[in-house]
């Protein structure tokens, strides 16, 4: 009895320990040292049109507007990631697809943008850095200029989302009160192409990282992903 009662205690203790390592939503960028890189630096295990997306010293990028996905799906989960856009790039992170070929209706994209030029900064802010793109814009832009790294975190729980970029916790979206797919709650216009209501789609699915948007390169390293309950 006392050696299955400290099996037990030993379990319940790493139960805890693994609890208070994964905070959801995070208070900070977590610590992923022991985190699970999203994809093998050849590629091996993601889905994608051979020649479009290249990893060189680490970092990842396109020559085309095509998304590179993981090939399996994600439930819940917290993605940790730098980014590092040009002068007007336009790309974003794609979780929840369950549609790869048609995944822009069929999945959740948070919007990646250089909100210092002039095209994107002057169009609606759900169109700007770390907005649920067409959806919720973020509480703040944040994003660093052309040329700097950013650091992003991604957590999905079943329909909550939650980002943080650079430091600060600027997104925040229960899915489930999105139930048109016409109008936000607060009543502005959805982008007609985006034409499944968020609160229908499943909460899981691929997660993808848009490619060359709009002309301008997109560049990511680090990407690390937690699988959490």
């Amino acid at each position: 009895m006392k050696k299955v009662s400290m099996l037990a205690l030993l379990v319940i203790a790493a139960m805890g320990a693994w609890a208070a390592d994964v905070q959801v939503p995070p208070e900070a960028h977590p610590d992923v040292s022991g985190w699970k890189e999203l994809f093998k630096p050849d590629l091996s295990n993601a889905i994608y049109p051979k020649g479009v997306w290249t990893v060189e010293d680490g970092v990842f990028t396109a020559s085309e507007d095509q998304a590179l996905w993981t090939d399996k799906d994600y439930d819940n989960f917290i993605l940790d990631l730098e980014f590092k856009t040009a002068e007007g790039t336009n790309s974003g992170v794609i979780v929840y697809c369950s549609d790869m070929d048609n995944w822009i209706p069929n999945s959740v994209e948070i919007q990646i943008a250089d909100d210092f030029s002039e095209e994107w900064s002057s169009k609606p802010r759900t169109w700007q850095c770390a907005a649920i793109f067409g959806h919720l814009a973020a509480s703040k832009s944040v994003v660093k200029k052309p040329g700097e790294w950013n650091r992003m975190t991604v957590t999905c729980k079943d329909k909550m989302i939650y980002v943080m970029l650079n430091g600060e916790q600027v997104t925040e979206m229960d899915m489930s009160k999105w139930t048109s797919a016409k109008t936000n709650p607060d009543g502005s216009e959805i982008p007609s192409w985006l034409s499944t209501p968020f609160a229908e789609l499943a909460t899981h699915g691929r997660i993808g990282f848009q490619g060359k948007h709009a002309g301008a390169p997109i560049f990511f390293r680090n990407i690390k992903i937690k699988e959490i309950d």
